[in-house]
């Protein structure tokens, strides 16, 4: 009898951690009803917004919907005519102030400058945008001429220092928004993606643990780790229900800024999260499948190239 009760006990357990579970997804399902954000909760957090890689893809898309909520921005990138014609549309469009920095991340030199335009500015919110991949192919850690010290550089120390430039200022006036904009592919180890799963790996745990030492501070800060993204650096792939368009996701991620210290940014991707998890390693580590995946993705870019091509000429 005692046996019998144990194993209903653990049932019962075992119930009630799944309902909870169950629960707790329903607020990506329904975002606003669950936690409407009042229209002005993000200007609240301060006058400026900085948004790096801000040229094209997620960082243009959040400087141009931060924009619409009321923030000023600077927007930070290496392609200054990229920038500037950014920066034209989003202040013809909302009437907010833009302003441009150009910066190379994969650079390490860059940060003093970057203070120093930044003086006087009530920067509210942050999102750490830029990040680079090695290859534009999967490829296996010794492939290829891969710059390893421009990718650390682009994904993980320029977290660091963005987040040193403007956490201060934060802190003092006990409130602020920091996205990191991290990877699916930081949840699990990546092979193919190897240093840039790393590097993505670190921007998570970073992200996690300053959120526990700055949530009482009044700080929010969040990683957001998304998937399939019609990007430059992927390749602008087709959108589809799993692959994103950069607004698209932007829209739906700053609807879960209040949802944690980690979200994968939208619907499709929070339950593709969810279903990666329950895969074994061993079938995500098999050399069948890492061969497909770069063959796949291969025959894709160069069908895309050759498609370009035509349409040039």
């Amino acid at each position: 009898m005692e046996r019998q009760e144990l194993f209903a006990l653990i049932g019962v357990l075992l119930c009630l951690f799944f309902l909870v579970r169950c629960l707790g997804f329903l607020k990506y399902l329904f975002p606003r009803a669950w936690g409407a954000l009042p229209p002005s909760f993000f200007k609240s957090m301060g006058e400026w917004a900085v948004v790096t890689g801000a040229g094209d893809g997620i960082g243009k898309a959040y400087s141009f919907e931060l924009a619409r909520r009321g923030l000023n921005v600077v927007m930070i990138s290496r392609t200054v005519s990229k920038l500037q014609i950014a920066a034209t549309e989003i202040e013809e469009s909302t009437g907010q102030k833009v302003k441009i920095i150009q910066a190379d991340f994969t650079k390490d030199d860059i940060y003093a400058d970057i203070k120093n335009s930044l003086e006087g500015l009530e920067i509210g919110i942050l999102v750490n945008n830029v990040g680079m991949l090695p290859n534009a192919v999967p490829s296996r850690f010794l492939d290829g001429n891969q710059n390893y010290t421009g990718l650390i550089n682009c994904n993980i120390l320029s977290v660091v220092k963005m987040t040193r430039l403007v956490l201060g200022q934060m802190e003092q006036r006990k409130k602020g928004l920091i996205l990191n904009i991290s990877s699916g592919v930081s949840s699990y180890p990546c092979p193919l993606y190897t240093a840039y799963s790393a590097s993505k790996a670190f921007v998570a745990m970073f992200s996690r643990a300053l959120q526990a030492e700055y949530k009482s501070k009044g700080i929010i800060i969040q990683v957001i780790m998304p998937y399939g993204v019609s990007t430059s650096m992927t390749k602008n792939p087709k959108p589809n229900i799993i692959t994103k368009t950069p607004d698209d996701l932007v829209k739906q991620s700053l609807n879960y800024v209040t949802f944690g210290d980690q979200v994968f940014g939208s619907l499709a991707h929070e339950v593709l999260g969810r279903v990666m998890k329950c895969i074994p390693l061993w079938v995500l580590h098999n050399d069948w499948l890492q061969n497909k995946i770069v063959e796949s993705i291969t025959k894709r870019i160069q069908k895309e190239e050759k498609s370009g091509q035509r349409e040039a000429t």
